[in-house]
């Protein structure tokens, strides 16, 4: 017996110890997104500040492709040793085992939640040519128009999609959903009245917010942002506790030593404490996260509950 108890603290302290070592060479993190697009920001940018911190390289792996899937199944399947990290996003842990009848990887068994990294509202555009200027006159207008609108998403299955998908559900009025291969071909669908309404985030709009042709009219959080200090909520439009949120976080394989994700924590959580990352990522509109593996894996678990309801009542299946 104290053979054995010697044997187990033996292995704790090692553990331990290999944790506080880690790492002893370059970092890949997976963003299962394109160069340039928001992930890839928040990867480089805490990939820049992380770089410093462990005296090792941080290198940025673009993997795209099936709605972010490609990317997570290549995290999924890695060594659990924390050399292969990845910037995960709702779509592939949230939203995809309530749509696709088979995924390459269980996010819940294969993929070990370490930290939210940051989340974003959506926002509610309309043309600048609609006669809404506020949410409630909106839906008024909506629910007159008889279920003859139609609304664009930046795809199907998205955030963007489930997001209007909720809101109809709680504004009680009918639109035809169009999808749309990303935010640039749906904002000017709505721009040019091709359809009516969309919900997306904010920074993906900004060309035409700035030419003048869409109005927002609303934000998806549950308080106001910083950066849109004058766009009210849906919450305090008349939709109390409404909240649809773009979020992403950092993620290892299932596996990886429970010592080793509380130091890759501790280092993202002080890294976002920095002021240039701060800043950086307040100029994108992103709220920064934080907080315990815990916290994060209890946060995932809500909004599968929530958004997985959702998927079920509007029927989106995928092959």
């Amino acid at each position: 017996m104290k053979k054995a108890l010697a044997l187990l603290t033996g292995c704790a302290f090692g553990l331990a110890a290999s944790a506080q070592s880690w790492p002893t060479k370059p970092v890949k993190l997976v963003v299962p997104a394109p160069a340039g697009s928001s992930l890839d920001f928040i990867a480089r940018t805490l990939g820049d500040k992380l770089r410093e911190r462990w005296k090792q390289p941080v290198v940025v792996d673009n993997k795209a492709g099936a709605g972010g899937m490609l990317g997570m199944t290549a995290v999924a399947k890695a060594p659990a040793d924390g050399y292969i990290l990845g910037v995960g996003f709702n779509g592939p842990i949230a939203f995809g085992p309530h749509m696709y009848k088979k995924m390459a990887y269980d996010p819940a068994k294969e993929l070990l939640p370490i930290v939210l990294t940051s989340s974003q509202p959506n926002v509610l555009a309309v043309a600048a040519s609609n006669p809404a200027r506020t949410l409630p006159e909106f839906v008024a207008w909506a629910k007159k128009q008889g279920g003859k609108i139609n609304y664009a998403s930046v795809g199907a299955g998205s955030s963007s999609h489930l997001t209007m998908e909720l809101f109809k559900s709680a504004a009680g009025f009918e639109a035809t959903h169009v999808p749309f291969a990303g935010s640039p071909p749906a904002g000017i669908s709505v721009a040019s009245e091709e359809t009516q309404a969309l919900f997306t985030v904010a920074p993906a709009l900004l060309p035409l917010i700035q030419g003048g042709r869409i109005r927002l009219l609303a934000a998806t959080s549950l308080q106001r942002t910083e950066t849109m200090k004058d766009l009210p909520t849906v919450a305090e439009a008349g939709y109390p506790g409404f909240e649809a949120l773009a979020w992403n976080g950092l993620f290892s394989s299932a596996g990886t030593p429970p010592e080793l994700v509380r130091r890759i924590n501790a280092d993202v959580n002080e890294v976002m404490k920095d002021k240039d990352v701060r800043d950086a990522f307040a100029k994108q509109g992103l709220i920064l996260g934080g907080g315990s593996p815990d916290e994060f894996k209890t946060f995932i678990a809500a909004e599968s509950l929530k958004w997985g309801a959702i998927i079920k009542k509007v029927g989106i299946s995928i092959d």
